[in-house]
């Protein structure tokens, strides 16, 4: 068994032996009216079998070519994760290389090839890139390099890197890293975030500090001046810490709908995941609530050090439940559990006016004890529609039927905002910008 797999089930054959071996079966038929072409056909299959022969003992005399695999231990759903294969050789002389990867099987990816040639005992790496747009485990199998000699009659095929290997695919913290230097920095506005003009100050003082062209001449404070020989003083107040930060993620069934390959689950799932780590940074407390038709998990605000693993960790394993949500058992849970004013960012989708009326009461019933802010999506494909031209009967049935969809959108908004809720209808690209943007201009509203 050993003889077998090391020196037969790595053996292929090129392109260039069929030929030539499909010239000789040729030459021998023709040389049935032709005699004169049997010898050459007996020698050339003699030239044949040896070069077969020698390309054979040269490919499986060493080892050959090394190949390893290298990437991160975890991936980012929706991002472009880096993936390197790194191929050495050990022969004497040059060798081609098609390279296959056994991807996971997610990616439904079958025509994965790489080709490349090395020179005597050379080193290559090879890089490629994966968008993962499920989470869960990935897991990667053999990758097999396929090696020829500049004769290419035989191929020699290696199977490196191991059996298999797992990684697993968190939500998106490329973006949460992204995120995290622009809020440490107060630059988040380079991401897209508006500027907001704040109205007041916030009452949380923070230090005395020297006065510079452009500070409130309000908070002037005199005794400090006067304390200083007459330099001016004012007093420094930021933005007020602690206040709680409530991520809602509905997990029913219009939460599935793809867009670019992903749910609107898993869209919302990034958003949070950015959001919490922006309020952590700001030094205020982020929680966690999921509900379909029943209650999912419930992490209670906070701001300790391993809040944010807790919070990757339950948004690693949250599903769509392809079933209707119920904002009763939502209102109950936010009247007993979070008995303190909170913003509560919901992560919704609602299609039509009418379903959005089923759940308003306990939509407005929430919003009378917090800060609730709706966060639903904007159909893009439906605006596509809108904007084609058109030709015949069916295709301004179409965009008749697209426009109303879109209406019914705008229609909702007016009718969170009729009753003092806040609102955000964005396209699932945008969603992590406009909800930072958001939850930024209510910090600088002192709405919270």
């Amino acid at each position: 068994m050993g003889f077998i797999k090391r020196f037969i089930k790595p053996l292929f054959f090129g392109r260039l032996f069929y030929i030539a071996f499909a010239v000789l079966i040729l030459l021998f038929i023709l040389s049935f009216n032709w005699p004169f072409l049997y010898a050459i056909a007996s020698y050339g299959l003699i030239f044949f079998v040896t070069l077969v022969i020698v390309d054979y003992i040269i490919l499986f005399s060493r080892k050959g070519i090394k190949a390893e695999r290298k990437m991160a231990e975890r991936f980012s759903n929706g991002d472009e994760n880096a993936v390197s294969i790194v191929l050495t050789s050990r022969y004497n002389f040059p060798v081609f290389l098609k390279v296959i990867d056994e991807l996971p099987v997610q990616f439904q990816k079958r025509d994965f090839l790489l080709k490349l040639q090395l020179g005597i005992g050379g080193s290559e790496t090879l890089h490629y890139k994966l968008r993962p747009v499920e989470r869960g485990e990935y897991t990667f199998h053999y990758v097999n390099v396929f090696a020829k000699s500049i004769l290419g009659l035989v191929i020699r095929r290696f199977q490196e890197a191991g059996e298999q290997t797992t990684v697993r695919v968190l939500p998106s913290f490329f973006a949460l890293r992204q995120f995290e230097l622009r809020a440490m920095s107060n630059n988040l506005a380079d991401a897209g975030s508006r500027k907001i003009r704040k109205i007041g100050h916030s009452l949380e003082f923070e230090q005395i500090k020297e006065y510079v062209t452009g500070d409130d001449i309000r908070s002037l404070n005199w005794k400090a001046t006067a304390r200083k020989g007459g330099q001016l003083m004012v007093n420094n107040y930021s933005d007020e810490r602690s206040q709680q930060i409530y991520c809602v993620i509905d997990k029913g069934r219009v939460m599935k709908m793809p867009f670019e390959g992903m749910s609107l689950l898993d869209y919302a799932i990034n958003a949070t995941l950015v959001l919490t780590r922006v309020a952590l940074l700001r030094q205020d407390k982020a929680g966690l609530v999921t509900f379909s038709d029943t209650l999912g998990q419930f992490l209670p605000a906070d701001r300790r050090p391993g809040q944010m693993n807790l919070v990757l960790e339950t948004l690693y394993n949250q599903q769509t439940q392809y079933l209707e949500p119920d904002y009763e058992k939502l209102y109950a849970l936010v009247r007993t559990r979070i008995t303190q004013r909170s913003l509560i960012v919901l992560f919704a989708n609602f299609e039509s006016v009418s379903g959005l009326q089923r759940q308003l009461p306990y939509i407005r019933s929430i919003a009378r004890n917090h800060l609730l802010l709706v966060v639903f999506f904007e159909n893009t494909e439906l605006k596509q529609l809108t904007a084609q031209k058109v030709t015949n009967i069916e295709s301004l049935y179409m965009r008749t039927i697209a426009e109303r969809m879109n209406h019914e959108k705008r229609l909702i908004v007016k009718e969170l905002q009729q009753h003092g809720i806040s609102t955000i209808l964005t396209t699932p690209q945008n969603l992590t910008v406009e909800t930072v943007n958001k939850y930024l201009e209510l910090k600088a509203r002192q709405a919270i």
